[in-house]
């Protein structure tokens, strides 16, 4: 058996109907995410800096506000990767790590994947 048929993407979980894929704990998954990453309209990178180089984590909170300021999503990542199935349209993501929140802008289209790196000091 080869170790690519080991790496398995985590199991698909819903927030609020919406579905997502977390984890990249290991190489093999984090090779099966990034390989996946190409058919979901987000992939949100989160890692931070310790003793001057970046290092991935695990644990943030994300939360993902539409245009009208509702909450449509709310997890919690368990590794560096996740992975949502957002509609096209307007967000606003906050993530909360140790305490610490970082927010961004988003706007999802059609056919073209977004890529957030999510960096905490």
């Amino acid at each position: 058996m080869s170790s690519w048929a080991l790496a398995q993407i985590p199991e698909t979980q819903y927030s609020q109907g919406i579905s997502y894929v977390t984890g990249g704990v290991g190489e093999g998954e984090t090779v099966a995410i990034l390989a996946q990453a190409k058919q979901w309209p987000l992939l949100l990178e989160m890692s931070q800096i310790e003793n001057g180089r970046g290092v991935w984590i695990f644990g943030a909170s994300i939360k993902i506000t539409n245009s009208k300021k509702q909450a449509i999503f709310e997890a919690q990542a368990d590794g560096p990767y996740m992975l949502i199935n957002l509609v096209p349209g307007d967000y606003a993501i906050e993530a909360t790590y140790q305490g610490v929140v970082q927010k961004r802008a988003l706007s999802i289209s059609a056919d073209s994947p977004q890529k957030i790196s999510l960096f905490w000091k």
